[in-house]
């Protein structure tokens, strides 16, 4: 157990962090990630409000549909990465745990008094693998029925909650908000299921790592743009083209110049390593020709690609897949070579 934004953490189970991470790749891991923060957002056209704040097309957006989005400051920086969701006649957000203070003062303060930003505490549990569907079809079928991204109302065994199908380790599975109250019930009826396992912190990172998603704070923060991350995606397509909608977020002017005019100087990249020892966050990387050329910002063994995998902000130059780079790791120089995200087949049900 470690402290980590206010809460006490597992970093992993009696399997180990090598085992938890297989057997989410192959079966079914629980994920406690109730440190997330989970807010509501009320007032007369919340869309609208949030697309002030945010990169994403939150205006169309389905009704009972999710999207991942981009707080963004004025320099075009990255402020935070969430989750938000059409709930009707409401936004509900999930938004990281070490920077859940700071998103709801933004969101208070860019929103204005005519808006509700309501902080719920519930619990937050991430069934994910590619036997999450076959425990939920026993526990709650009809949750079965939704597609990536997709988010609804239920029961399980009489508790209700809030469930998206997604999660953050590239595989199938759902993310279960629940009152704080019934968390620990619905934990164990989880995990009394032949196929789940406890997963802690240390496979989340390797899975995630894996999967090519971002961590905030490591791979994103303010020093760098969606367009250098490379989550143009992010950035809905009616926020790209010029006029009102476009000009809406903090950051725009910067931001879709970099789209447009392709002049930014480094990009974040894929990296596969040789032999079995991992290249960690912080490591420097070198062109063939020793010249430095970025760092490395996650970094482990990924044990379902069975080589170090890694990702980090390269020149431009040095980012066309192939590229072959050095990373420095206590004095030795390893090879790396650039290579496309993610590292694994994503198992999304997209129905």
């Amino acid at each position: 157990m470690v402290p980590f934004a206010g809460f006490e953490m597992p970093v992993q189970f009696p399997l180990g962090v090598k085992k938890e991470h297989e057997h989410t790749r192959q079966a079914c891991g629980l994920f406690d990630v109730s440190h997330m923060g989970q807010v509501l957002i009320h007032g007369p056209a919340p869309a609208e409000a949030l697309e002030t704040l945010v990169s994403a097309d939150i205006v169309g957006l389905p009704d009972g549909m999710q999207r991942y989005a981009l707080f963004t400051s004025e320099e075009g920086g990255i402020l935070d990465d969430l989750m938000v969701v059409n709930a009707g006649d409401h936004l509900y957000l999930v938004v990281n745990a070490a920077c859940k203070e700071q998103d709801i003062s933004h969101l208070r303060t860019g929103l204005g008094s005519d808006y509700q930003v309501e902080v719920v505490e519930r619990g937050l549990l991430a069934l994910q693998g590619p036997e999450a569907a076959t425990v939920m079809q026993r526990l709650c079928p009809t949750a079965c029925e939704m597609v990536f991204m997709q988010h609804g109302r239920f029961e399980i065994a009489g508790i209700p909650v809030w469930i998206s199908r997604s999660g953050y380790t590239g595989e199938d599975g759902f993310e279960i908000s629940v009152p704080a109250e019934h968390g620990d019930a619905l934990a164990r009826l989880l995990l009394a299921e032949p196929e789940v396992e406890a997963i802690g912190l240390g496979a989340r990172d390797s899975l995630r790592l894996e999967a090519g998603l971002c961590l905030y704070g490591h791979d994103i923060d303010t020093t760098t743009t969606p367009v250098e991350a490379g989550l143009i995606w992010a950035i809905g397509k009616p926020r790209r083209r010029a006029g009102e909608r476009a000009a809406g977020f903090p950051g725009a002017d910067i931001i879709l110049h970099q789209v447009e005019a392709k002049d930014h100087t480094r990009k974040r990249v894929g990296l596969l390593g040789e032999g079995r020892a991992p290249v960690r966050e912080g490591a420097e990387l070198f062109s063939a020709d020793d010249i430095k050329i970025g760092v490395v910002t996650s970094g482990g063994f990924g044990p379902s690609v069975g080589q170090p995998v890694a990702m980090g902000y390269v020149a431009i130059d040095q980012a066309e897949v192939g590229t072959q780079v050095y990373a420095e790791v206590r004095g030795k120089r390893l090879p790396m070579t650039v290579s496309k995200m993610p590292f694994v087949t994503p198992g999304y049900h997209r129905g």
